[in-house]
């Protein structure tokens, strides 16, 4: 059937359906159960179609497919603008609690909500899709002729020590953003007039209702989370300055200013660990996972198998024969595809799928961890009704992949086979200080990118100011500066995948403190005794047993109830995570005597 004649006859039915709702004068419990019913039987339809249409458009990168995203887009948008619109004559309406929630979560479940205007709502998915399609197709080719695409930019990043070619990669790959700039504002503009219209400040305040208090009462819990965790921040920033400055020199690296951006390993400084080999720490005998995999041989897929058989050894059962003939492992030679790495679950029942572009080393490892981790979870409560199949917030999605990454030991290296000899407890500062370089320091950038778009959303930040206005966020929180002058013809944000993608950021870091919580549940409950950060839960039914019985809850319950079953706490809380980094802060606290703290 033509696809115009499809949209047209899906616009008269919703239209046929609003009129028969309007009909109705006084509105009862069980309409809105019907109502209810009905709402989650289309949005699962729609909802499929729309994670086959990007799965495709990701994977397979045309013009094409960009317009078959849209469209699909454009129709869940329209679905949900109109339902949620219709559901508007059920306020006020006594409810039970179940179906009160869902209500609740109906209203928030459009990242960008559109306007109504058709047109409109149009524009605004079309420029979404765009934005996408611009960052995973986006390449800095150099003078010599040699096109990079993100992940040779993120190689070289985080092998190379030459501060003039990390300098020259840096800027390469930020000049993909600027075409994005004036798109980008117009997305902003459409995504609040869409919030607006279904009783929303701005499309920020939208997403920060979505944590079961009020928007502002959650910005709050943001900073005290924060300021709990902030004090080993700026330890561990003052002694990689410190390294720096003797690595690169003064005029390079400030000793008591901000650190260059383009010299911490990666694209975005929003993780170190790829600079630990310059900190000049004496180990033992550390543990490379990059070499381990490589001695083993292993390839992408043998790297997905050892994260799934962590699962599996906790209880929970493989994977489907599907994720291993439907999920993408590496990079395809002859295809532009969107690489940053995602866990997909196409059908909302047992269509579980990652995307990634593997690579054989350590960080791939972890994060083939954490993508499982939201497969694992999406099966775990895939029999929950349709708008209760997420995380309790986005927060625990995040977070339980991580949770397993963290258990990823040495006890656990050797248990399956991929290291001969556990190194002692001697050994113990330098395997801290790289995982604080990746989850210590991703903290700051993890909150700041979303005070970003907030001020961006609610006009305290305007298109004028984008750019000095991210970079003084990045200054405040994470005390880093750019390796070159920036002005507003940049647009640094969109370099960044989740700002292009229009994906919220303030889940990361919830995750990275929740992570922690997570962890130090999961060991108890099996039983472990001993320091936090030497703890692997590897092969304890009994913790899966409790771990599965949080996330099956999936999103049914306020998240506190599910942070209680498996923690016995109902506040997000920092000290799990100090309590694991406590040996290294102490060794920092040492190390940086005489040093200036802060920026």
């Amino acid at each position: 059937m033509n696809p115009l004649v499809l949209v047209f006859l899906f616009l008269a039915m919703n239209l046929l359906q609003t009129d028969a709702y309007a009909q109705t004068a006084a509105p009862t419990p069980a309409e809105a159960q019907e109502f209810m019913n009905q709402a989650e039987a289309q949005l699962a339809d729609m909802s499929v179609k729309v994670s086959r249409a990007t799965w495709v458009q990701e994977n397979f990168i045309t013009d094409d497919t960009q317009a078959l995203a849209a469209d699909a887009i454009d129709q869940l948008t329209a679905l949900t603008t109109q339902l949620v619109e219709q559901s508007k004559r059920f306020e006020g309406l006594k409810l039970p609690s179940d179906l009160a929630r869902k209500f609740k979560l109906l209203r928030l479940s459009l990242n960008a909500p559109a306007p109504n205007d058709p047109a409109l709502r149009r524009e605004m998915t079309q420029i979404g899709v765009s934005l996408d399609g611009d960052y995973g197709k986006g390449k800095y080719c150099r003078k010599n002729g040699e096109c990079l695409d993100i992940t040779a930019i993120e190689k070289i990043m985080s092998t190379s020590h030459n501060p003039d070619e990390l300098k020259e990669v840096w800027q390469g790959w930020h000049s993909i953003a600027p075409p994005m700039r004036q798109r980008y504002s117009r997305f902003v503009a459409l995504s609040n007039q869409g919030a607006r219209e279904i009783g929303f400040k701005d499309t920020g305040a939208l997403w920060r209702s979505n944590y079961d208090m009020p928007p502002d009462e959650f910005s709050a819990d943001l900073e005290r989370l924060w300021n709990q965790v902030k004090p080993l921040y700026l330890a561990l920033h003052t002694f990689v300055r410190w390294k720096l400055e003797e690595k690169y020199g003064p005029n390079v690296v400030p000793p008591t200013g901000p650190i260059p951006a383009h010299l911490l390993g990666n694209p975005w400084a929003q993780q170190w660990g790829n600079i630990y080999d310059l900190l000049g720490v004496k180990e033992d005998k550390g543990v490379d996972v990059t070499e381990l995999l490589k001695k083993k041989n292993l390839d992408a897929k043998g790297m997905v198998k050892y994260g799934e058989g962590f699962f599996t050894s906790m209880g929970f059962a493989p994977l489907p024969q599907t994720f291993w003939e439907r999920s993408l492992f590496t990079k395809p030679a002859d295809r532009e595809v969107v690489c940053h790495a995602s866990a997909w679950d196409l059908d909302t029942m047992d269509d579980l799928r990652v995307k990634m572009c593997i690579q054989v080393r350590g960080t791939d490892f972890v994060t083939i961890h954490h993508e499982l981790g939201h497969n694992f979870y999406q099966r775990a409560y895939k029999d929950q009704p349709f708008l209760f199949k997420s995380g309790a917030n986005d927060g625990f999605h995040e977070a339980i992949g991580d949770a397993i990454a963290l258990a990823i030991t040495p006890e656990y290296l050797h248990k399956v086979g991929l290291l001969e000899n556990v190194p002692p407890a001697s050994n113990d500062i330098p395997e801290l200080l790289k995982q604080a370089l990746d989850r210590v320091a991703f903290l700051p950038f993890g909150l700041m990118i979303d005070q970003w778009r907030w001020k961006v959303f609610s006009g305290e930040i305007t298109p004028a100011n984008y750019n000095q206005s991210w970079w003084n966020l990045r200054l405040k929180y994470q005390g880093v500066a750019p390796p070159v002058a920036r002005s507003e013809a940049d647009f640094d944000p969109g370099a960044k995948y989740h700002v292009a993608a229009n994906v919220p950021y303030t889940r990361y870091f919830l995750a990275h403190i929740l992570e922690f919580q997570f962890y130090r549940a999961l060991c108890r409950e099996s039983g472990y005794k001993g320091p936090l950060n030497r703890c692997t839960f590897y092969g304890s039914k009994e913790a899966g047993a409790k771990f599965n019985k949080m996330l099956e809850m999936g999103q049914s319950k306020p998240w506190p109830d599910a942070l209680e079953v498996l923690t016995g706490e109902r506040q997000t809380d920092g000290t799990a995570l100090l309590e694991y980094f406590a040996p290294l802060k102490q060794w920092l606290d040492e190390q940086n005597k005489g040093k200036k703290v802060g920026w």
